[in-house]
Order: structure tokens, then C-alpha cells, then sequence
């Protein structure tokens, strides 16, 4: 199976995916009464919301990044790793010029 290789791309595709598929959970969850288009613009300005819908969304690759280190599968580690703080940057960078 191909979540089973050891391989730094798909650490990258896997770290993409997850802070996405977080996202949509947080959606699901707790702003289910908005559509996803106001929520989304909901989440993109107001400050506090960017700091712990982002967070809850990293948290995702987090679990991943957990899963493969622990599974000896280091590369594929390394690319959630990369992808993981460049969504963290852009959070960051998000909230500061909000």
C-alpha cells in the first residue's frame, strides 16, 4: 500500500492533506450552520480564529507526523515535517497582517 512507503513526497502530499482534511473536521464539528465559503472568510479575519482553527487544523499533521516517526518511516516524516511548518509560517503570517 502506498501509505506504507518511506518516501519524502509523500510526506509532502500526506502533510498537505491533513491540515485540510482537519479543517473540514473543525467545519464539520462546530460551524456546520455556515456554509464553508463563510467560513472560511470567517476564519481568514478574525484573529482569534485563525490562531485556533489553525492550530486544531495542524494538529491533524501532527498525528501523522507521530504515526511515521513511530513507524521508523523517517522520510516520509520529514516531508509532514516541512509542509507542517510552512503552514504554521503562513499562519503566522496570516494573523500578523490581519
Amino acid at each position: 500500500m502506498i501509505l506504507t512507503k518511506d518516501n519524502t513526497r509523500l510526506g509532502l502530499v500526506l502533510g498537505l492533506i491533513g491540515p485540510l482534511l482537519g479543517l473540514t473536521i473543525v467545519y464539520l464539528v462546530k460551524f456546520s450552520s455556515y456554509t464553508f465559503r463563510e467560513f472560511l472568510d470567517y476564519f481568514m479575519h478574525d484573529n482569534r480564529m485563525i490562531t485556533s482553527i489553525g492550530s486544531l487544523s495542524l494538529l491533524a499533521n501532527a498525528v501523522l507526523f507521530t504515526i511515521y516517526i513511530n513507524t521508523n518511516r523517517d522520510n516520509t516524516a520529514k516531508g509532514i515535517f516541512i509542509v507542517t511548518l510552512i503552514y504554521g509560517i503562513g499562519i503566522l503570517v496570516l494573523k500578523l497582517f490581519n
